[in-house]
């Protein structure tokens, strides 16, 4: 990832810690937001809409969840208590992806390259 752009992000997020609909909306306002910044972000909670229609075990969505965390260029993390989101961030990590807590992070990431 060394000298290189971000361009596509994943956002890792709390999903069922507190009010799921809220989550999923949060993560779509960031999702505006780093589009308006130029980015493409992914946010992997629209399978709260996916899952009303064909529910899959908590593992599938998870294993979905990390391969398109190998074809993002990054990761933002967003704030809450989340074992998942925690669990993607570690496994960003592993496979050296970096992982950023604020839009402006990831500007500014993109300044210096």
């Amino acid at each position: 990832m060394e000298n290189q752009k971000i361009k596509y992000v994943y956002i890792a997020s709390p999903y069922s810690k507190g009010d799921p609909a809220v989550n999923v909306r949060e993560s779509f306002v960031i999702a505006d937001d780093l589009l308006e910044c130029g980015f493409v972000p992914y946010p992997p909670l629209y399978t709260h809409f996916w899952h009303i229609i064909s529910p899959k075990p908590y593992h599938k969505w998870v294993r979905l969840d990390l391969e398109w965390i190998k074809k993002c260029d990054c990761i933002l993390r967003l704030p809450g208590i989340s074992n998942g989101a925690d669990g993607e961030v570690e496994f960003a990590k592993k496979i050296g992806k970096p992982v950023f807590y604020s839009i402006e992070e990831i500007v500014e990431y993109n300044k210096l390259i």
